[in-house]
């Protein structure tokens, strides 16, 4: 697969500006499914999106529709896929809308027939990237992979600039980095590495013994914290939330170009809640909830009225590097055992 920057999403940065979002609007009362979703009396939620944005859009909801509790279920995208499954080996079915950030996962959910094709208010303005052709899942936010590192321990002149920047030996033992085998988004990191490098660059990389985490959200907090100084990979708008709040992080975007993670989300065919389902599906593709990922998440969207902060790169000023959900599906098992095989873990 050739990769190519992503040219339908370079007007969604063309606005930088913060907009403040109300939180409800009168539009979103006047929805007729609100009845069968009060009844139903809550949505559950399985989701990759960082805990405390996830539950910020969890909050905004029930704050819309009071009698209609989200129930947040977050863990790393392969594990909800893991967990979705043996769910339904078990005959459990308690999840209603599914959002991780490998869209592999929603190849095969789709072909397995267990999503339901369900189209939100309003998409049909989004770029091609964030929709599935056949109505079944769409992009709720989209991150970029970049490198990061601690301001105090390393100076700006001797930080990384590139990806093969990592490969540098100064850097043993002083690297982090998210697994494939739990986070989507660092799935999505190592297929387009590999296209763009080769597997030999992790295989090069691992000799720098880099600290082994979970999520794509956890270098940051080891960063900031400067256990290890440089993160060799995590979603951008994870180190945006923490450097915001104080901490000495600083966000590199590799000039040989960024991986652009699209995170879908889908209703469950099986929802137990399906009215609350397309209420909360529709909510969260709103432009004002898809404001409030951009403004405070620190995310982009596929939506295009919406304003980025000032201090967020434009899509248009970086390139973009893709990834096919196709591919990342039928890879996925070579990813992580090439993973393993090199890190050890």
């Amino acid at each position: 697969m050739r990769l190519r920057p992503l040219r339908t999403l370079v007007a969604l940065a063309a606005a930088c500006a913060v907009v403040a979002v109300p939180a409800a609007e009168p539009a979103f009362a006047q929805n007729p499914r609100v009845d069968g979703a009060k009844k139903e009396g809550k949505v559950v939620w399985y989701t990759s999106l960082a805990l405390l944005s996830a539950e910020k859009v969890a909050k905004l909801f029930e704050a819309a529709y009071p009698g209609v509790k989200v129930e947040v279920h977050r863990t790393g995208s392969q594990r909800i896929l893991q967990r979705v499954m043996q769910e339904l080996q078990a005959g459990i079915k308690i999840v209603d809308v599914i959002h991780t950030s490998d869209a592999g996962h929603f190849v095969l959910l789709k072909e397995k027939k267990l999503l339901a094709a369900y189209t939100p208010a309003g998409v049909e303005r989004f770029p091609a990237g964030f929709k599935d052709r056949d109505g079944f899942h769409y992009g709720l936010r989209a991150t970029v992979n970049v490198i990061a590192y601690n301001t105090k321990v390393v100076p700006a002149a001797e930080a990384p600039k590139t990806w093969t920047d990592l490969l540098d030996p100064r850097w043993k033992g002083k690297l982090v980095t998210a697994h494939p085998g739990y986070s989507g988004v660092t799935a999505t990191h190592v297929l387009a590495l590999v296209h763009l490098l080769g597997w030999d660059y992790f295989k090069q990389l691992a000799q720098n013994r880099p600290m082994i985490v979970q999520s794509a959200a956890d270098p940051p907090g080891v960063v900031a914290s400067g256990e290890r100084p440089v993160a060799a990979n995590g979603g951008d708008y994870t180190f945006y939330q923490v450097k915001k709040k104080g901490n000495p992080v600083e966000i590199v975007y590799p000039r040989e170009g960024v991986p652009l993670v699209v995170s879908p989300t889908a209703i469950t065919v099986f929802a137990p809640h399906p009215s609350a389902a397309r209420l909360f599906t529709d909510f969260t593709f709103s432009r004002e909830v898809q404001q409030v990922l951009a403004d405070s998440e620190g995310l982009y969207t596929g939506h295009p009225d919406v304003k980025y902060p000032a201090d967020k790169p434009r899509l248009g000023d970086l390139k973009l590097l893709m990834t096919d959900p196709e591919e990342l599906e039928k890879r996925n098992e070579e990813i992580k055992g090439r993973f393993v095989e090199f890190f050890g873990a």
